[in-house]
């Protein structure tokens, strides 16, 4: 089969698109021709030798990417033979091998398609989404909420857009430049801006100022960005709002509040990422649920997943790309 490969951590030309030896599935598992496989910014840092969540850094060489989707090819010992053919997506956790032809994973891991779905979009559920339903979580969306969401033509600020347009929300989204300012707008935003322009945030409070009878603050700011952006934003929140941060694409970090600050100001500081997403979800097994969720809030017509697609020979470029913020939805390469 032909794999991406890393031999040694360093930048995205170290990606190397080789044929491989096929894997075959152990007890417990199934392998899955791969139609679509999700690259994720972990796996840029990861690429580089970042250690960042993982238990330890994979050994090398090693294939990438942790999000599949695809056909059930062949199953292992102990796997229910009817899983063969069936078209299903699996985050495959932290047990590399995604950007393949072929990968497997243990048959528990699997979501089975509906139908009308696609391999590309189902990627875009298995991880971001989970994340995004694991974010929203801690935030409760009505028709009194104004909302903030940097990054909004990302993967997960393209679903939080539509999830709160659904919630009935106001919601502002900021994105890099005219083509992804016209994205964020098709997918719902009552205000969509461009953050590269140093205006941006008076453009915001105009608008925020002809909201109802004597205007209005923002009331939740989804922060995937940090830096100057976030910064900005966070300074858009009224008493009683919320700053949820889940990530930092900006090199300059996340958004640090000081707890006289958060009480002068009368908002909130949250990260629901890690361990308070999977205590928030519960049950014996919050992962799932919260693909579960995911797969079941595409079916109820909240969310859709927007992609960007690469050819799996050109993993290094989909890197380059997403490293520089030069994608719009989730990242897909296609085998």
């Amino acid at each position: 089969m032909h794999a991406v490969r890393l031999h040694a951590f360093g930048p995205a030309e170290n990606l190397t698109y080789e044929t491989v030896e096929d894997p075959r599935p152990g007890p417990g598992q199934v392998r899955i021709a791969v139609a679509a496989a999700g690259v994720h910014l972990l796996d840029t840092s990861i690429r580089e030798g970042e250690q960042g969540p993982l238990p330890q850094l994979p050994t090398l060489p090693t294939v990438p990417g942790r999000e599949v989707a695809g056909t059930v090819e062949s199953v292992g010992e102990g796997v229910d033979t009817a899983w063969a053919g069936r078209r299903v997506v699996a985050h495959i956790g932290f047990a590399p091998g995604g950007y393949a032809e072929l990968t497997v994973t243990e048959a528990d891991r699997l979501h089975e398609l509906p139908d009308g779905l696609g391999f590309p979009e189902a990627v875009g559920l298995i991880g971001t989404g989970r994340t995004t339903m694991g974010i929203l979580q801690f935030a409760e969306l009505d028709a009194e909420s104004v909302v903030v969401v940097p990054a909004a033509a990302g993967g997960i600020g393209t679903l939080l857009v539509q999830y709160a347009k659904h919630a009935g929300a106001t919601v502002i989204g900021l994105a890099g430049g005219p083509a992804k300012t016209a994205r964020v707008t098709e997918n719902g935003a009552d205000l969509a801006v461009d953050y590269t322009d140093p205006a941006w945030p008076d453009e915001v409070r105009a608008y925020l100022k002809g909201l109802g009878d004597g205007g209005r603050t923002a009331t939740a700011v989804f922060d995937g960005v940090g830096g100057d952006a976030g910064r900005a934003a966070v300074d858009l929140l009224g008493p009683g709002g919320t700053h949820l941060v889940f990530g930092w694409s900006e090199k300059k970090g996340p958004v640090t509040l000081t707890e006289e600050e958060l009480a002068a100001r009368g908002i909130t500081q949250i990260s629901p990422l890690g361990a308070a997403m999977l205590e928030k979800a519960g049950g014996d097994n919050p992962v799932r649920t919260l693909e579960l969720a995911a797969l079941h809030a595409h079916e109820g017509g909240y969310f859709t997943p927007a992609v960007q697609t690469f050819p799996l020979a050109d993993a290094a470029a989909a890197h380059r790309a997403l490293e520089s913020r030069a994608t719009t939805g989730k990242v897909v390469l296609i085998p």
